[in-house]
C-alpha cells in the first residue's frame, strides 16, 4: 500500500545545526538518515520551493527569484502567489498521473494561491481602504478558512514577518498542520515552518538566540511528527537554504545612479526608483542581484562595472546563467552575486531625506527589492515602542498613518543567503524516517523524485 507523507520545510536548517539543540529531529535522523543537500542559485525561497516540487531548475520553471521585473508591465514584483506563475508540474500533478485519487494538503509554502493541491492555506492580508492590513489567511476550499480561525485563532501575520516575526506563526502553522492531517489525511502534506529566518538573519546563525530559535522550531518539529506517526505517515524533513554570518550590504543601485543608468521620480512621497527609464537596475534578493540592463549594447560595460563593485563576487551573462540554470527570460540581462559576508541592499537613494515614505515601513510590495531591515525597529527613534502604540491606536481610530519604524540602513542585519554555500555544513539539509531512499547527499532538484519514490513505497 502506497505511503503516505509529510514534508516539513524547515527554512534555515543545516548538517552543522543538527545536534544538541535538536533532539527531536536528530531521532528521526537517527531512525532514519540524514543527508546535506546542494542548493540552486538563488538560494532563496520561492526559487528553492519551485526546484523542490517540480525536480527542474529555474530555466524551466520560472521563479528565478522571490520577483523580478515583469519587462511588459516595467513594474517590479515581489512575493505574488499565483500558482501560474510556476510554468513546470508540480510533484503531486505527477502523482495523479498514476493514481488519480491521489490527494495533497500545501500548508503556507509559496504560491500557494490557485494551486492544483486539493488543500491549500496561505497568508493573505486584507488591504482596507484607508490604508489598514488585518491578518487573513486564503484557503481551498474556501470553507476551511473559518473553521480554522475558528479552533485557532486568527493567523499572526505581523508574527509572520516585520520585526515581531517569530515563534507564533510557526505555532499557528504547526497547529493548522495537525488538524489538516487529522481532518483529511491527505496521500502528501507540505508544510512550511518560517521560524528560524528571523533570528538567524537579525542576530546570524550562531548568536545564543538563534540557538533559542533552533530549540523551539525542533520542539514544533517533534511534535508535528509524532502527531503524524499516529496515522502512520512517513516523514521528510528539508530545508531551502543556510543563513551564514554577514557584515554589511552593497548598495548597488546607488552605483548604477551614480554611473548615470537608474534614474528616479521625485514625488510628494519621496524619490520612486523609475524602473522603465532607467537604462539598468538591480532587483536586489539577499546575495544575488537580478540586473535589468534595456539597452543590450550596455550589457558588457554594465558588467564590467559591477565587477569593480567592492562585495561582488562574481557576475553572471548568458553564459553564467546557463551555467547556473538561469537562463530564463525572467530573468535580468545580468545577475550579481555577493561575497559570503557580505549582502544587496535595495536603496537607490542618495540623500535619506528623499527616501520613499515606504522605506520606512514594513512592505514588502512596494518596495523593488528585499529589505531585511523590516526585521528591526530604527533604535536611532527615541521611545520607538511608545510611537508604535500611538501610532496604531491612530489606526485603529480610522486615522491614515505611517507605522514608520523601520531604519533606512541594513547595519543590523547579521545573517544573509541567497548565494551556494561554500561549505555543506552550511547549506540544506534533508532527513527522512525511510532509509530506502538513503544517498550520501542530494541535488535540490532530486527532492521532487524522492518524494514520489517515498509517496509510492
Amino acid at each position: 500500500m502506497p505511503s503516505k507523507l509529510l514534508v516539513i520545510n524547515v527554512v534555515g536548517l543545516t548538517p552543522g545545526l543538527m545536534g544538541e539543540d535538536t533532539p527531536h529531529l536528530s531521532r528521526l535522523a537517527q531512525s532514519g538518515f540524514q543527508s546535506p543537500m546542494k542548493s540552486i542559485l538563488p538560494a532563496v525561497t520561492c526559487s528553492a520551493q519551485a526546484t523542490m516540487l517540480t525536480g527542474q531548475l529555474p530555466r524551466t520553471h520560472g521563479i528565478v527569484a522571490n520577483g523580478w521585473y515583469f519587462r511588459d508591465l516595467s513594474e517590479i514584483w515581489l512575493w505574488r502567489q499565483s500558482n501560474r506563475l510556476v510554468q513546470a508540474p508540480k510533484v503531486w500533478e505527477k502523482l495523479r498521473q498514476k493514481n488519480p485519487k491521489f490527494t495533497c494538503a500545501k500548508l503556507f509554502w509559496w504560491y500557494n494561491m490557485y494551486s492544483s493541491a486539493d488543500w491549500s492555506v496561505t497568508p493573505r492580508p486584507v488591504y482596507h481602504a484607508d490604508g489598514k492590513k488585518s491578518p487573513s489567511i486564503y484557503t481551498e476550499p474556501a470553507s476551511i478558512k473559518d473553521e480554522l480561525e475558528r479552533d485557532l485563532g486568527p493567523f499572526p501575520l505581523f508574527d509572520f514577518w516585520g520585526p515581531r516575526a517569530g515563534l507564533p506563526s510557526s505555532a499557528w502553522i504547526q497547529a493548522c498542520s495537525k488538524k489538516m492531517i487529522s481532518d483529511h489525511q491527505a496521500d502528501l502534506t507540505l508544510v512550511y515552518l518560517p521560524h528560524l529566518d528571523y533570528d538567524f538573519q537579525r542576530f546570524g546563525p550562531h548568536s545564543e538566540l538563534s540557538k533559542k530559535a533552533v530549540r523551539e522550531v525542533d520542539a514544533l518539529c517533534g511534535d508535528l511528527i509524532l502527531h503524524a506517526q499516529k496515522f502512520d505517515m512517513e516523514v521528510l524533513v528539508v530545508s531551502e537554504y543556510g543563513i551564514t554570518e554577514v557584515t554589511q550590504s552593497v548598495s548597488i543601485n546607488r552605483v548604477l545612479r551614480e554611473e548615470g543608468y537608474l534614474r528616479t521620480q521625485s514625488t510628494i512621497a519621496g524619490e520612486l526608483l523609475d524602473a522603465g527609464a532607467s537604462k539598468a537596475f538591480a532587483l536586489s534578493d539577499h546575495q544575488v542581484a537580478h540586473v535589468y540592463v534595456q539597452d543590450k549594447q550596455a550589457v558588457s560595460s554594465v558588467k564590467n562595472l559591477l565587477e569593480s563593485i567592492d562585495g561582488i563576487e562574481r557576475v553572471l551573462d548568458e553564459d553564467g546563467k546557463r551555467e547556473q540554470g538561469l537562463d530564463h527570460e525572467r530573468s535580468g540581462e545580468l545577475i550579481a552575486i555577493s561575497e559570503a559576508n557580505r549582502w544587496f541592499d535595495y536603496y537607490y537613494w542618495t540623500d535619506d531625506a528623499q527616501a520613499p515614505d515606504f522605506a520606512r515601513t514594513v512592505d514588502i510590495h512596494k518596495k523593488p527589492g528585499y529589505d531585511p531591515a523590516e526585521l528591526v525597529l530604527d533604535s536611532s527613534q527615541p521611545a520607538i515602542k511608545a510611537k508604535i502604540l500611538f501610532t496604531l491606536l491612530k489606526k485603529k481610530l480610522g486615522f491614515r498613518t505611517l507605522l514608520d519604524v523601520i531604519p533606512l540602513h541594513g547595519n543590523d542585519i547579521r545573517g544573509s543567503h541567497g548565494r551556494i554555500a561554500d561549505h555543506s555544513d552550511d547549506g540544506p539539509i534533508i532527513i527522512s524516517s525511510n532509509k530506502k531512499v538513503q544517498n550520501d547527499s542530494f541535488e535540490m532538484t532530486q527532492v521532487a523524485q524522492l518524494i514520489e519514490e517515498i509517496c509510492n513505497l
